[in-house]
């Protein structure tokens, strides 16, 4: 159960902290007050805990695929801001008009929505083992552990991006978000699947033996762009497309730079 409790717990925190390190990186390199992280934390946390006790209330949505179609629409939506986000942030780099207030307020709910998703799944994991109090204390060892290794890897993605450059951190940031932001995508797309909303289909490929996704590189990986050692050709053209377009929104609807 310890490792166990490692991978399931590694795998939520690892994603929110990832989104969290960028989005906390941008701000300093955009000159934007943080603030807003605090809000976006405490907001998350309430949301998952009211989520994560009303599970089984949500799970018989939807012809009992509730929690599926919730947590992709979690997932769709915070993709939807992260382009948002992208947007704004290159209006604020090309010193083209832009409302700093909105670019703070999409940064925080992408982040409380993000942090609703995977704190819900810690959650409702935690909940199943209240009970069994032999199982308890090295679930809840696994967990911790877990949890410290998402959060500083987190903060090792936070500090490598403001010890470089500010113009190639705000690539090299721009770049991870996109990433994680296409992965969003694809998770909505699996869960989607899942409940039965999307066709299934034969996995691509089996990368399983060289990457898996119970490892620590795969759920660095899974954070990062939501690898999956068996994708299916949907899952692939969603994650491809998504990425596309958040490049060309940003591009578009970026602005000229000024001279």
């Amino acid at each position: 159960m310890l490792l166990s409790s490692v991978i399931l717990v590694l795998r939520e925190v690892l994603e929110a902290a990832l989104l969290f390190s960028l989005l906390m990186a941008f701000s300093r390199r955009l000159s934007i007050a943080s603030h807003w992280v605090l809000v976006a934390l405490i907001t998350g946390l309430l949301g998952a805990a009211i989520y994560g006790f009303n599970i089984e209330a949500v799970s018989v949505w939807f012809d009992d695929v509730g929690q599926e179609v919730v947590n992709a629409g979690l997932q769709i939506c915070i993709y939807v801001m992260l382009v948002a986000v992208a947007v704004l942030a290159v209006r604020r780099i090309r010193r083209r008009s832009f409302s700093a207030s909105l670019l703070v307020a999409l940064m925080a709910c992408s982040l409380a929505f993000a942090v609703v998703r995977e704190g819900s799944e810690i959650m409702i994991y935690l909940f199943g083992f209240v009970q069994i109090r032999d199982q308890l204390p090295p679930v809840l060892m696994g967990s911790i552990i877990g949890a410290g290794i998402g959060v500083s890897v987190g903060a090792v993605f936070y500090y490598a991006l403001l010890n470089i450059g500010r113009r190639a951190s705000i690539v090299t940031g721009g770049i991870l978000l996109a990433l994680v932001a296409a992965g969003m995508a694809s998770q909505a797309t699996l869960l989607l699947i899942q409940a039965d909303w999307l066709p299934a289909q034969y996995p691509l490929w089996d990368s399983s033996w060289l990457v898996s996704e119970q490892s620590v590189t795969g759920q660095l990986l899974y954070a990062l762009m939501g690898y999956e050692a068996t994708p299916t050709a949907l899952q692939i053209g969603v994650y491809l497309g998504a990425l596309a377009l958040l490049v060309f929104v940003a591009e578009i609807f970026g602005g000229k730079r000024r001279t």
